[in-house]
């Protein structure tokens, strides 16, 4: 492990504060920065008195924890599991993590050969319900593998619905993909996505805070979210009823200052209420893989001009196309009444319908003239049969 200016001393008391602090705990955070990790540890081991403004309660079960630590124990299980701790400062360290602040991590474990650091620069956090519906495991797999055929990083937590879908997405497209979880990365949770923690780990990258063999909680997962959105560039939620855990990720997102989109779903759906109050607000509407890049990405990357197919009508000149639109629909008509309608001279309006009969939209009746068949259609738009 590559490291750059401070002492392995610093490296093993970040392992010991892992045990010891829950992710996230802004409290321990400061403490780091005010006093830095040894001086953490030693009051840990050798205070019985709390600091200021810490209630014993708090401090005794700190310091129990800290008895129960074991940061070399830690490193050589993980080495086992090929597993490698990365503490700030490190050259694989995201520097956009630092955007927490105190609740930075104070270190993160990794499964996997590539750099963190670098992928976090071209990442896009999927995220979503865990009871999607189907159209939602489509939307996160189909975004997912556009944005891996991009060249961007797919970064999500590796839980059942929308998470998994992302992860597949991603996979599938031959990409990269990035998994933070809520517990130690050598024991993967769910347990019905080890197969795709595994596939994650050998193809990308697995994440966490937790030490080895550390077990996921319900706090843990809302805290883990915040990690998923400080490594990204922005972060797209794709199912999501008013209370889930996916919206605190967009919420974090928007906290600092990352992108936050949303994919619309039904109105009618309960899993797309909190993607829509999303949009309500400060989230940007997105419906595919080049619409998100438009958004995270470099000057220049911009979503194709949206616009329906060109029908043969759009070829006409507007002269013919409004001596076209002046036909009746079920009678022929003289061409007095048809200049009328177009808006033209007579001789304008004969001339057009020699030009419209050429390319089969009118035919002559008499002294009139006609729709085709070919002609109704086009331009009135008749359905045909369902």
């Amino acid at each position: 492990m590559n490291r750059v200016g401070e002492p392995e001393s610093d490296r093993l008391a970040r392992v010991f504060l892992s045990r010891v602090f829950e992710p996230g705990d802004e409290v321990g955070g400061r403490w780091v920065r005010q006093w830095g990790c040894a001086e953490v540890v030693r009051r840990l081991r050798e205070h019985r008195e709390p600091p200021a403004g810490t209630g014993e309660r708090r401090w005794a079960g700190l310091r129990a924890r800290a008895a129960a630590a074991g940061p070399e124990r830690d490193l050589a299980v993980a080495e086992a599991a090929g597993v490698r701790f990365l503490c700030p400062g490190d050259t694989e360290w995201p520097g956009t993590l630092d955007d927490l602040g105190d609740a930075r991590p104070l270190g993160l474990w990794v499964r996997g050969r590539p750099s963190l650091r670098m992928w976090g620069l071209r990442s896009v956090a999927v995220v979503g319900a865990r009871a999607c519906t189907e159209y939602g495991a489509h939307m996160a797999a189909t975004l997912a593998a556009g944005l891996a055929e991009r060249g961007w990083v797919v970064v999500s937590g590796g839980a059942y619905g929308v998470d998994g879908a992302a992860h597949r997405g991603a996979l599938g497209a031959g990409g990269a993909t990035v998994a933070v979880l809520a517990c130690g990365v050598d024991r993967p949770y769910p347990r019905g996505h080890t197969e795709l923690i595994n596939r994650v780990a050998e193809q990308g990258l697995v994440v966490g805070e937790l030490p080895p063999g550390d077990h996921p909680t319900p706090s843990r997962f809302v805290l883990r979210n915040r990690v998923i959105a400080a490594l990204t560039r922005g972060t797209v939620v794709v199912e999501a009823a008013h209370r889930s855990g996916s919206l605190v990720t967009a919420r974090a997102a928007q906290r600092l200052g990352r992108h936050t989109m949303g994919v619309p779903g039904p109105a009618t759906s309960g899993l797309s209420a909190g993607v829509h109050e999303l949009l309500r607000g400060e989230a940007e509407l997105v419906t595919d893989a080049a619409e998100v890049v438009e958004l995270v990405g470099d000057m220049g990357e911009l979503a194709p001009a949206r616009r329906g197919p060109v029908l043969p009508r759009d070829l006409l000149e507007p002269g013919a196309r409004h001596v076209l639109a002046a036909l009746p629909a079920r009678r022929p008509a003289r061409a007095e009444e048809i200049a009328r309608g177009a808006g033209t001279s007579p001789d304008d309006a004969i001339a057009r319908l020699y030009e419209l009969r050429a390319l089969g939209y009118v035919e002559r009746h008499g002294d009139g003239w006609k729709l085709t068949r070919q002609a109704i259609v086009s331009v009135r738009g008749a359905p045909g049969p369902c």
